[in-house]
């Protein structure tokens, strides 16, 4: 069939001009429509929403410079070469965060049972992420989760970090009866081991290193909030049987924050065994400890869902064995009986750990953060100012948990203008520059002092 091109001609040129834009017809250049103005209401919101992330940004500015980091990060030093690993268990929605608060690419992998890396409702994990990446932006992310009250699966967790290429871990989650609260314990020793790199795994690991590369990793975690909601001494019996918190005393009174999931956290040094039981304003039993799982010695744990609006009794009596010292602590609620000191928690207790507390921007330990023990090795190692402004949320990012990551951070900083330094010689640097605070000298509140760069690099 033959075909009249003279028509296609016709049609393709009235197509054409269908489709010119009109600015363009004639020659003749025609005003753009302008578009809609927006509601005054939605006007005012994108408005307060746009000053709102401008007010953050410009108090992360002034937190960086509180660090000494801002000038690090203008001469060239943001972390790059370095691998950061953050473990956490509450990642959900990092995607939206990814090019924003986040990189625009990290690497994820999940430890948990049931393969879901993001399974908990929490932005816990993605707020300590935010503030590695607002302290080193060209650092890489690892985003690692975990079974949790695994043990085993939190090792396999910093065994895949290491073996993946991270120098630094940050840790912003406690797991007090992990171990004997003295860094003491299989936790600890296996923990070690991966870090130095002495164990199968990470031998394996080191083997596929560059010969220039260190092999060491760098463990920080938060010191804990546990200063108020922790009791440790020496098991005393009174006339009923039960343990004397203070003389005369066997009631250690806990009050919940909300109605979520409280565990009373038994542990120590000792291979005694004691019973923990918890009662209700009626004198009902609530709950009674059981073993954990997977952990050696005497850690139990008594785990209950209350009722925000009361408070529990918690006795402790002794079931067999020597009676000794121990620790017990609070998740989920304060205690009317505390000892501050020997109250930093795995896996922030550990000598293989860099222990990070919390304090004011002027240097004042937080009345939460937790302390060590004189007679022991320095704990913690060193505190940060908290809060860290964040856009993530409303709420601001405080606590230990806020103060360990940006130490991470900092290490990263520190390490991307030392390249071939050793992870001993980045954790004595930081020792040489931390700003002391607190009592002078290193003490069991504040460590060596705030964590601080120097002024030129």
């Amino acid at each position: 069939m033959e075909i009249d091109r003279r028509a296609w001609v016709a049609f393709g040129l009235g197509l054409l001009l269908a489709l010119a834009p009109l600015s363009t017809l004639n020659g003749d250049p025609l005003d753009s429509p302008s578009p809609l103005p927006l509601p005054r209401g939605e006007r005012g919101r994108r408005e307060g929403e746009a000053a709102a992330l401008a007010s953050i940004h410009n108090e992360q500015a002034s937190h960086l410079a509180l660090l000494g980091v801002d000038r690090w990060q203008h001469t060239g030093y943001r972390g790059q070469g370095i691998k950061i690993a953050i473990l956490d268990t509450g990642f959900r929605g990092y995607r939206d965060q990814l090019g924003k608060t986040l990189p625009t690419r990290v690497v994820t992998r999940c430890f948990r049972d049931d393969g879901n890396f993001e399974a908990k409702n929490s932005q816990h994990g993605i707020l300590c992420a935010e503030a590695v990446h607002a302290l080193a932006p060209d650092a890489e992310l690892l985003l690692v989760t975990w079974e949790p009250d695994s043990s085993e699966r939190f090792l396999e967790a910093v065994r895949w970090a290491k073996d993946a290429g991270a120098r630094i871990i940050s840790c912003s989650i406690l797991m007090p009866s992990w171990s004997d609260g003295e860094g003491g314990g299989d936790f600890h020793q296996k923990l070690r081991q991966i870090l130095q790199g002495s164990d199968e795994g990470a031998l394996r690991s080191a083997s596929r290193l560059n010969s220039s590369q260190s092999s060491e990793t760098l463990f920080f975690a938060c010191a804990g909030n546990t200063a108020q909601r922790h009791w440790m001494g020496a098991f005393h019996a009174g006339t009923d049987g039960f343990h004397e918190w203070q003389p005369g005393q066997t009631v250690n009174n806990l009050r919940p924050w909300s109605s979520e999931r409280v565990s009373v956290e038994l542990y120590g040094r000792n291979a005694t065994h004691y019973e923990i039981t918890v009662r209700d304003e009626k004198g009902e039993e609530v709950s009674r400890s059981k073993a954990l799982f997977g952990i050696s010695g005497p850690s139990i744990a008594a785990r209950f869902t209350p009722d925000s609006q009361s408070t529990y009794q918690v006795r402790v009596r002794l079931k067999q064995g020597k009676p000794g010292s121990f620790h017990l602590a609070a998740l989920g609620g304060t205690l009317s009986t505390v000892t501050s000191q020997g109250s930093v928690a795995c896996p922030a207790d550990g000598p293989e750990v860099i222990a990070i507390g919390a304090v004011t921007s002027t240097g004042r330990r937080l009345d939460y953060s937790s302390c060590g023990q004189e007679s022991h090795s320095l704990k913690p190692d060193f505190v940060a100012p908290v809060p860290f402004p964040t856009t993530v949320r409303s709420q601001a990012f405080t606590g230990t948990s806020a103060a360990a990551p940006q130490a991470a951070a900092l290490a990263a900083v520190l390490w991307s203008r030392h390249p071939q330094w050793t992870g001993q010689q980045v954790r004595a640097g930081l020792v040489q520059f931390a700003h002391d605070v607190g009592r002078p000298g290193p003490d069991c509140e504040t460590g060596y002092g705030m964590i601080a760069l120097p002024d030129t690099p």
